[in-house]
């Protein structure tokens, strides 16, 4: 299972459903349902946190505050800041299991010695952009929520990469791709974080497992004469690593050649040393890479 260092973030225990978490300076408990294991809590932290989720039985939650804490605050990796806030259904505003990828996709552009253009779709609160921005490549960042692409543009200015390439754009990522293929541009990596289930801007339903194989197909048609890479990613329990490995190779391989990896993402427990599981990642590279 491939992990992230961090310094900012520390997954410290996990216990009864839930995760104790250092963002920073600031402890979080959140629910994760796959933490089936009732171990003992020993982290004194457990009891002096700033704050905790609780999910509700109709759906949703509230955060519980014990602590005072600012309404929005800064953590750093390799030269990136992120402002997160406690938001609705749990979140924080960043990913951190998915710094491997952020890691993985700026060795490529470092290395590609040649301009870089990458799209990221359903690009969230912008970390995969700044980390490609930092890396040299120019940048498409779609999202369907204007309050989570504004966020992305904070991110890139408090990281100091305003005025770096990147276009910021509130679309339908499906949409988007499709005038993309008939303005003809083309693109050498394409990111892809996207929900299970959402609704774009124009109430478009997105369902991950009916639209997955027609959005990876249209990407194709963007794809440069030499791309470099496809990055996939998933939360959706049904679309294992191996499902989305197939995915890649029945779409990607025949067209493009290169070669496909997938499997799990995780953070590190602090308290056991062992990795908790956090998602799965499909990876398609280019010949070059292989």
């Amino acid at each position: 299972m491939r992990t992230a260092d961090w310094q900012d973030y520390e997954l410290i225990d996990t216990s009864s459903g839930e995760r104790l978490e250092r963002w920073g300076d600031i402890i979080l408990i959140r629910p994760d349902p796959q933490i089936i294991w009732d171990s003992e809590k020993k982290d004194p932290r457990w009891r002096s946190a700033h704050a905790r989720y609780h999910r509700s039985n109709k759906g949703g939650g509230h955060w519980e505050l014990y602590k005072k804490m600012p309404d929005v605050w800064p953590i750093s990796r390799k030269g990136l800041t992120f402002r997160l806030k406690p938001m609705g259904f749990k979140h924080t505003g960043l990913f951190p299991e998915q710094a491997v990828n952020w890691d993985y996709v700026s060795e490529i552009i470092g290395k590609a010695g040649r301009p870089v253009k990458v799209l990221n779709l359903f690009g969230y609160t912008g970390a995969a952009t700044l980390a490609c921005l930092k890396a040299g490549a120019s940048v498409t960042h779609v999202d369907a929520s204007k309050g989570m692409v504004q966020w992305a543009k904070e991110n890139a200015a408090v990281s100091g990469l305003a005025e770096r390439p990147v276009r910021w754009l509130v679309d339908d990522c499906v949409k988007f791709v499709q005038r993309e293929q008939r303005r003809g541009n083309r693109y050498d990596g394409i990111i892809m974080d996207p929900p299970s289930y959402g609704r774009g801007p124009g109430g478009e339903v997105w369902k991950l497992e009916e639209q997955m194989d027609g959005l990876l197909r249209l990407c194709l048609t963007v794809m440069s004469e030499e791309p470099l890479f496809l990055v996939l990613n998933s939360y959706t329990t049904g679309l294992s690593p191996s499902v989305m490995e197939y995915l890649l190779n029945v779409l990607m391989v025949p067209k493009l050649g290169g070669t496909v990896s997938a499997g799990e993402i995780g953070l590190t427990v602090t308290s056991t040393g062992m990795v908790l599981p956090c998602g799965n990642t499909a990876i398609w590279r280019g010949e070059g890479l292989c």
